[in-house]
């Protein structure tokens, strides 16, 4: 591919910073460059026509994580690592407030319930034994408890009679909030190019060459904000693991309102516009899940189709409107991978499925970590 003299001179020539995923971690790093370099020239390279990872395929959770889930991290972390990592998905849940505002992003705070099948009884107990010891530990977080009890008030089917409930949990519109970090990303300056798929890059003296499917070029620095996709290009520490999502069409009178959370956190759900979104499933073939192939299985679509029938919507007819995949970045351990990879390139990847949580202060710690 060849390029003009003006198309060279405004996009790439003399490239002060490249970043490599569009996603809320590399806007937010890119955002923050801007703040600490005005005068910089900072581009952000896309593989996708919108991001391509989980940005604007996540389920709109602001949430930092269930009564199950921290206890299994508990059960593989010691408190102290828990305890920093709900600290810093609340830190920046806050950031993205402070940066895009509540009502550009929808945000609703309906509070999170987490249910537990007729099955999942020992699972249930543990819990509800294990939570004035979790609300102990998150307490300098929050100042009170963060986990109780509720009556299993929107009528779900062949559960515990007992739900758990975390008034601190919200949710948002993941569109509405791509698409004013977007604007507000391109409002500082930034250049952001879609459908450019990096396929490696070779370290220079004083510079980087990013080698693209059809182009390549030299810039100063390059940040890897690619997440799940960022074994593709040598970050060892992160494994791709796809999400499945549906959502129904709309249903009359829908009663349930929050965010909720099943099996450890492989399920989740919540309400949209009188509808449903639910996804998950990714423990019934972790293996499979295991790729950045953005396609649906029959075994997860079917066994998300079952739960909605059976145990969210039991007496309530619906329709699947719309089916989807993203592709997060997890690993062994949960902190994200934030370093310096060599002398020029950077990263900040691995967020675990909590991109909406993490995301914008991962952004923002990758741009102060830059020299």
């Amino acid at each position: 591919m060849s390029f003009s003299y003006w198309e060279h001179d405004s996009w790439f020539s003399n490239i002060d910073f490249t970043i490599v995923g569009s996603g809320i971690t590399g806007l937010n790093c890119a955002l923050h460059l801007k703040a600490r370099f005005p005068q910089s020239k900072v581009v952000v390279l896309e593989r996708g026509l919108l991001p391509n990872g989980a940005s604007t395929k996540n389920a709109g959770f602001a949430c930092f994580g269930s009564l199950s889930e921290i206890l299994d991290d508990l059960a593989h972390h010691s408190e102290e690592d828990v305890v920093e990592l709900v600290k810093k998905r609340t830190q920046g849940l806050e950031l993205l407030k402070q940066n895009l505002g509540k009502e550009n992003i929808a945000l609703q705070v309906n509070g999170g319930y987490e249910l537990f099948t007729s099955a999942e009884v020992d699972l249930y107990n543990t819990c509800v034994s294990k939570m004035a010891k979790v609300n102990s530990l998150l307490k300098p977080i929050f100042g009170e408890d963060v986990f109780s009890t509720s009556g299993n008030i929107f009528n779900f089917g062949k559960v515990q009679e007992n739900l758990i409930y975390n008034k601190f949990e919200g949710q948002l519109d993941t569109g509405k909030m791509m698409s004013a970090l977007l604007q507000k990303v391109q409002a500082a300056g930034v250049k952001i190019l879609n459908s450019v798929t990096v396929n490696g890059f070779s370290e220079r003296t004083d510079s980087v060459e990013v080698e693209t499917e059809h182009f390549s070029f030299y810039t100063n620095k390059l940040i890897l904000a690619t997440n799940g996709f960022a074994s593709q290009l040598g970050i060892p520490e992160v494994k791709p693991a796809r999400a499945q999502v549906l959502v129904t069409g709309p249903i009359p009178d829908l009663h349930i309102k929050g965010t909720f959370h099943m099996d450890k956190g492989f399920y989740y759900f919540r309400n949209i516009n009188n509808r449903i979104l639910l996804g998950g499933g990714r423990n019934l073939n972790l293996k499979g899940e295991e790729t950045t192939e953005l396609a649906l299985t029959a075994l997860i679509q079917q066994r998300l189709e079952k739960l909605l029938k059976n145990v969210i919507l039991p007496d309530t007819p619906f329709k699947i409107e719309r089916r989807w995949s993203g592709i997060m970045g997890v690993g062994e351990q949960k902190k994200p991978v934030i370093k310096k990879v060599s002398k020029n390139v950077y990263c900040g990847v691995r967020l675990g499925g909590m991109g909406v949580a993490i995301g914008s202060l991962v952004g923002k710690e990758l741009a102060d970590l830059i020299d």
